[in-house]
């Protein structure tokens, strides 16, 4: 038995892991590293086995108490923290000097080739440090048009990006936090690799505005900033800076790149297909709707 930490633990991709961790009945325990512990044990009270320990990225003090016995770590980056060197250097240094040698890193798809993105920087301070890792790459997730982009398609009913018409894959996070439990279920079978999970289609953001609208009632549509508009919006709403300049990176860069390729590492993985957009826009459409 192995004692593994969840990084990230009540965010959108590490509670899906939780999940599917417990649903396949891992013999492993699973430690969720949050915040606040007594809001974790009322999220996951469903999940009796799971324990808990106080760790935050920002703080370095919540280190060493938390990587103390841990032998494996689901490792991924908060959506706002891209100061690599600041928080993932030191925090890396400490998971090395804890003898924990087993890491399943939350990266994007694309990282290995694109230097300026977050993920790519932590991807090589794992190799550099010589740790055996599973590089995990998603696409784009899906959940971000009901999360990051929510509250502009409920208020303003328009998603507004400097993506122009980019090609992105979708990825529903549910597909990534089986694929994410499984390797660590079964670190031994699969490490010192690199996985691309993506879905079924590429498509750009008014193909998905226009997919929405076809389910619900009060349509929404796509508009489409330059960079430096779109940071003067985001400012103006109070976003951290470090956030919208991912987001800048996230939905402009892929104006200049391929389309996507398509993986069927989630079909190989689990023997199921990944969800298709018409099903998650079905499932998530309420949240669509006009306020």
């Amino acid at each position: 038995m192995s004692n593994i930490l969840i990084t990230g633990a009540t965010g959108n991709i590490g509670m899906e892991v939780i999940r599917f961790l417990h649903k396949i009945d891992t013999s492993n325990r699973i430690i969720a590293g949050v915040r606040n512990i007594e809001k974790a044990k009322n999220v996951f009270k469903d999940y009796p086995k799971l324990d808990y320990v106080h760790f935050d990225f920002e703080d370095f003090e919540t280190f060493d108490n938390a990587l103390t016995d841990i032998d494996r770590i689901f490792l991924l980056r908060p959506p706002h923290i891209s100061d690599i060197d600041k928080y993932f250097k030191p925090l890396i240094s400490k998971i090395k000097k804890h003898n924990i040698s087993e890491v399943v890193f939350l990266s994007v798809q694309g990282a290995e080739t694109s230097k300026v993105i977050p993920h790519n920087k932590i991807e090589r301070l794992i190799n550099e440090n010589r740790l055996n890792y599973i590089f995990l790459r998603p696409s784009y997730f899906m959940q971000n048009l009901t999360t990051t982009l929510i509250n502009d398609i409920k208020t303003k009913r328009e998603i507004i990006l400097p993506s122009g018409q980019a090609q992105f894959n979708w990825i529903d996070i549910e597909n990534i936090g089986e694929a994410g439990a499984i390797l660590l279920d079964k670190f031994g079978d699969y490490k010192n690799q690199s996985f691309e999970i993506t879905g079924l289609e590429n498509e750009s953001f008014a193909g998905v505005t226009s997919l929405i609208n076809k389910a619900i009632e009060n349509p929404i549509r796509f508009r489409n900033v330059n960079p430096l508009r779109f940071f003067r919006i985001k400012k103006r709403e109070r976003m951290v800076t470090g956030m919208i300049i991912v987001m800048m990176l996230l939905h402009f860069l892929p104006r200049f790149q391929k389309a996507p390729r398509i993986s069927n590492f989630y079909e190989r993985l689990t023997g199921k297909k990944p969800t298709d957009l018409k099903t998650f826009i079905e499932r998530e459409k309420k949240q669509f709707e006009k306020q």
